[in-house]
């Protein structure tokens, strides 16, 4: 089933200035849908529509195609069917592509996830519908004003304070998430038509940017969206750690004397952090490809085995994970080039520092924050040391 996820975005914004391409925790706001949207397992393509060329550049950097939008349907009165509409049909029109399904993602909701992009499209297909929509369990009490300037109850009787158990089960409409069937949704020109199902979604990626203070409610969301990300993203059971030495516990320089001697600066905070580590017991390896003795040098310092001046590094790895008598898919492997992709496919965690080399991004499942140098190694000993608090 061919499912189109595509996300609006105009230029003109009145409240927050720019704000589709706003930072958002270092990244353009519409950022968060794109990637989430692209690992949705359901949706086959992403695409944004806008009439802005700022948009346009941020949307393809982060993966999604974009169509343009005309003038006429990018003003403030303008309806979001409008711009799924015009997209259907430009792609109809250009390519003959006609999608089963159309998932319609709102990029002013940035803690929305994948699974909330599935959940939303599963739920129409499992029910049947014609249409979905996001929503999250509402407990709330709803009041209005009277002509006689008294207030009466929307959704209960103001005489019975029902407990919450015992009330009808409500549900508020999110924003994030809808989709609808293709061709339905070309002849009723409306999200919602013919049957509805909706998707639960957890409570705490509810978030809807609309005012200033929202993104600062979003900043503190998002981080920590993403340090739980990280902490999944590390094995269940964490058996070793092994790292690369240059690039990783140095920012990539060296230092030349006149002499020929050469060396590299180090961070005290990386230092710390695996003193912290080692103190658990976990197997700590530096391996290396570099000769110069300021690797066992530095190694001695923190009082962790060395190996380098490694001419195999995979081989290397292989032998030492025999001796170990470890599972693979328990390591934990931090590099950052390419010299060190033999090590990252044999083990079950590659992770990479902030300044990798792009040609090793696809052999990882983490990225660091930090760069090699500059507390890289401090954060995975950090997230490696929560992650052994919470086993």
């Amino acid at each position: 089933m061919e499912c189109i996820a595509i996300i609006p975005a105009r230029g003109g914004s009145k409240g927050i200035l720019r704000k589709n391409i706003f930072p958002l925790a270092g990244r353009p706001l519409i950022a968060y849908n794109i990637e989430q949207a692209l690992r949705a397992r359901l949706v086959s393509r992403v695409v944004v529509s806008t009439d802005d060329a700022e948009i346009a550049a941020v949307s393809e950097k982060f993966g999604a195609e974009v169509v343009w939008r005309p003038l006429e349907i990018s003003g403030d009165s303008a309806s979001s069917e409008s711009a799924l509409l015009h997209t259907l049909d430009f792609l109809r029109q250009n390519e003959g592509y006609q999608p089963d399904i159309v998932a319609f993602l709102q990029c002013t909701s940035p803690l929305t996830l994948a699974e909330d992009i599935d959940g939303t499209i599963q739920a129409l297909i499992d029910e049947g519908a014609d249409s979905s929509l996001a929503v999250i369990p509402f407990h709330y009490f709803l009041w209005r004003q009277e002509d006689d300037g008294g207030v009466e109850g929307i959704n209960h009787d103001k005489r019975v304070r029902l407990l919450r158990q015992e009330r009808e089960p409500q549900y508020l409409e999110t924003g994030a998430v809808y989709a609808m069937r293709a061709d339905g949704f070309t002849q009723a020109k409306h999200r919602f038509f013919g049957k509805t199902a909706m998707y639960i979604m957890p409570h705490e990626r509810r978030l809807e940017i609309d005012e200033p203070v929202d993104f600062q409610i979003a900043e503190m969301l998002v981080r920590e969206q993403q340090h739980e990300e990280r902490l999944s993203l590390l094995p269940e059971t964490i058996a070793a750690l092994v790292l690369d030495f240059d690039g990783v516990f140095t920012d990539n320089k060296v230092i030349v004397f006149q002499d020929g001697r050469e060396a590299v600066l180090s961070n005290r905070g990386d230092g710390w952090g695996i003193e912290q580590l080692d103190r658990t017991g976990l197997p700590i390896l530096i391996l290396s490809s570099e000769p110069n003795p300021v690797v066992q040098a530095r190694a001695d310092k923190l009082g962790i085995p060395c190996l380098h001046g490694i001419k195999n590094k995979g081989e290397t790895l292989k032998e030492w994970i025999t001796e170990q008598g470890v599972d693979p898919a328990n390591i934990i492997y931090v590099g950052n080039d390419v010299n060190d992709i033999s090590c990252m496919d044999q083990v079950g965690c590659a992770v990479a520092v902030a300044d990798v080399h792009p040609d090793v991004l696809k052999h990882v499942v983490l990225v660091l924050e930090n760069k090699g140098g500059h507390g890289a190694i401090r954060e995975i000993c950090d997230l490696i040391m929560e992650r052994l608090d919470n086993e």
